[in-house]
This record gives C-alpha cells, structure tokens and sequence, in this order.
C-alpha cells in the first residue's frame, strides 16, 4: 500500500512538473513549457521571441573560438567557388521559376491631371541605409562575384582610389 502512495505521489509531482509555467527570456511574460523541450526552452512561442531566441543561438555559436572566421579565408572561398561551378544557374534557375507562377501585370496609367504634393527627397537614415547594399549589389555586379572576400578587396580598393582622388591621402610616388 504504501508502494502505491509513492508511485502515485510521484506521478503527481511529474504531472505538476510538465505543467510548469516560466516566464520568457525576451518579453518577460508567463508561457507553458513544452514537455519535450523543458530543460532547453528559455522563450515563449510569440514571433518576436523566436526571433530573440535564434539572436542568441546565433551569438553564443559566433561567440566559440572554432567558429570565429567561419565563413571567411581562402579555403571557404574556394569551397564556395567548386560548388557554384558544380551547380551553374542555381539562382538564375529560381528566378525564373519564380516568375512563371506570377502573373504578369501592366503597369497602371498615370493621370497627369490630378494635383500631387511636392515629391520630398527620402529621410537621411533611409539613404544611408540603403547605400551599404547598394554599394554591395554595384561591386558584385561589377566584379561579377558574391564572395565577401573580394567584394571587401575590392571596397577598399574603390576606397583608396576614391580618397586619392579627392586628396585625402596622399598619392604613392612614382620612382
């Protein structure tokens, strides 16, 4: 009998603990965890949340010393190289599958007639923000690669060709 008492106490002890409530490393609010994740779940299922929780994932795997330059150097480089070269068109060939399952649209007439307000420029922060990528997508286009090691060497390349231009740095003499 008394076997009995402890097996069901401690069955009511596991039920209470897949019952538990904690409350979410981002927004702060009581969530149900999830049974099969319960020792690993430190956030809540909201959108927000998940996204704060992949952050962190990303954070504490860019924080570990075997990870640093993971992506960079001229082995990643070449590994990237072999497998655009095994799989040519890989994105051209998303594109244009992409494209046939969309309708094509003409574009909307414009009525010159009626009164519009003044086009204003975009904010500064919108410019700004937008120029890294730009500056990107013009180098990659140009150099014709999406490698990050040549598109930066070739950033700085434009960079110190640019301040020589405009004086900023003085030009190598030539003997």
């Amino acid at each position: 009998m008394r076997t009995l008492a402890r097996c069901a106490a401690s069955v009511r002890i596991a039920a209470m603990k897949t019952n538990r409530r904690r409350k979410c490393k981002h927004c702060g609010k009581l969530y149900r965890v999830i049974a099969q994740c319960r020792e690993r779940q430190r956030y809540c299922g909201e959108a927000a949340c998940q996204q704060a929780s992949h952050a962190a994932s990303q954070r504490r795997w860019l924080a570990k010393p075997e990870n640093h330059g993971h992506f960079s150097g001229p082995e990643n480089v070449e590994r990237v190289r072999a497998w655009r070269k095994a799989h040519p068109g890989y994105w051209r060939a998303a594109a244009k599958r992409r494209n046939a399952l969309q309708d094509m649209k003409s574009a909307q007439p414009i009525d010159a007639k009626e009164d519009r307000p003044v086009l204003t420029r975009d904010a500064l922060q919108d410019v700004i923000s937008s120029q890294q990528a730009l500056l990107v997508g013009v180098i990659s286009s140009l150099t014709g690669s999406a490698l990050q090691d040549e598109i930066a060497q070739t950033m700085r390349m434009f960079e110190t060709r640019g301040a020589m231009i405009l004086g900023n740095v003085p030009r190598p003499q030539s003997q």
